[in-house]
């Protein structure tokens, strides 16, 4: 399958708040256009949420409304369980492909290998 935006491989602590409350998980890769948020409480596709991370070595905290896309449910063993967001607003996801190229750039020059993109 052909992403549309390439995705870099990273582990990021993000803050999923959704209308029964914010909730505290972990993201493993990470575009432009969302991002893979594992859980074993994966929550229903088109569910409307704001996720909250930042980028390693950075300071500026980034906001995204955003909605599930699709959920893997944990025991199928074939997936790691979690769920796949996708950010809503297109302006904020031609900012967000510019700011993780050069964060992906300083990251290569500092460590040969980190944020490898799949």
């Amino acid at each position: 399958m052909q992403r549309r935006y390439p995705r870099l491989t990273i582990r990021v602590d993000v803050v999923v708040e959704t209308l029964s409350g914010p909730v505290e998980a972990v993201a493993t890769t990470l575009g432009a256009g969302g991002l893979f948020v594992a859980s074993d409480a994966p929550l229903p596709p088109r569910t409307p949420l704001v996720v909250r991370f930042r980028l390693p070595g950075e300071e500026e905290s980034l906001s995204f409304d955003a909605r599930v896309a699709w959920s893997a449910p944990p025991g199928d063993g074939l997936t790691t369980p979690g769920m796949g967001l996708e950010f809503d607003d297109l302006d904020a996801r031609a900012e967000h492909a510019a700011r993780l190229e050069r964060w992906a750039a300083r990251r290569e020059q500092d460590e040969p290998g980190v944020g490898s993109k799949r």
